[in-house]
């Protein structure tokens, strides 16, 4: 056993010691086995349930999920102290100089009075800090680890600041067709499908970036509209859907449809 003393309430140097102990000898060994690599999944995933607190504007899971990702950032951080390479302090530290960096508006003499020219002033030091000198360069920093859609719709956000951007959503809407046709057409002729399919997706993610939708947001909107309307089919059949034809699974589908409507 450790030598570890309980406390009714812990702060961040209390965090880092409880890691420190169980990556010791005689902590954990579940612990003491984790790789950078091994824990990269846990670190998506606990940011994306802390976003789902957020959601659910739910302060105390809220104030749980953070914990959560609190708790991988010490985890990485201690596992690049032993290996030498950085401590939790140095990522303190470097945060604190980036968003002193990043703020000239703030900690300098750059005059930034609304969110527009804030942003800019943002933007601006980020590509002098990230040594960007094209916009192409800035397109290309955007993390390829994002969701697909999330990464589409900033790329194309940074493709506009750069002047490269349709001026109304009417011409977008005419390259959804245009790419579905495509995509139809990729279909038929058995070749470039994924590649079709992904142009498909891409513009349709800038359809909703000009009418000021987040693409992500409407996607997972519109897959718990699909569990609601699929739990009613399921409820409404008479038997097993393995056992249904698809014009059967259609009329359920659209009772379910009807039944929805008429609740709201």
């Amino acid at each position: 056993m450790v030598n570890f003393q309980r406390m009714d309430r812990y702060g961040i140097d209390d965090l880092i010691r409880i890691m420190e102990l169980l990556r010791s000898p005689e902590g954990c060994p579940w612990d003491r086995e984790q790789t950078h690599k091994s824990i990269r999944r846990n670190m998506l995933e606990e940011a994306y349930e802390a976003a789902e607190a957020i959601d659910q504007e739910d302060p105390a899971h809220l104030k749980e999920e953070l914990g959560d990702v609190l708790l991988q950032v010490v985890f990485h951080a201690r596992m690049a102290q032993e290996a030498g390479q950085f401590t939790f302090d140095d990522v303190v530290d470097g945060i604190c100089k980036k968003l002193v960096f990043r703020h000239p508006h703030v900690f300098g003499a750059v005059d930034a009075p609304d969110t527009d020219k804030a942003l800019s002033a943002w933007e601006a030091q980020k590509r002098e800090e990230k040594g960007q000198k094209t916009a192409a360069d800035t397109l290309d920093a955007v993390a390829r680890s994002l969701p697909a859609l999330t990464r589409a719709e900033k790329i194309q956000e940074k493709a506009r600041k750069a002047g490269f951007d349709w001026d109304a959503v009417g011409p977008v809407l005419d390259k959804i067709s245009e790419e579905a046709a495509e995509l139809r057409q990729a279909v038929r002729d058995n070749t470039n499908i994924e590649e079709e399919l992904g142009d498909l997706l891409f513009v349709t993610v800038k359809a909703g970036r000009f009418l000021g939708l987040d693409s992500e947001l409407a996607l997972h909107a519109a897959c718990e509209k699909f569990i609601r309307r699929f739990r009613r089919v399921e409820e409404l059949a008479d038997k097993p859907m393995t056992q249904l034809d698809v014009p059967a699974l259609e009329t359920l589908w659209r009772q379910a449809k009807a039944m929805e409507h008429q609740a709201t």
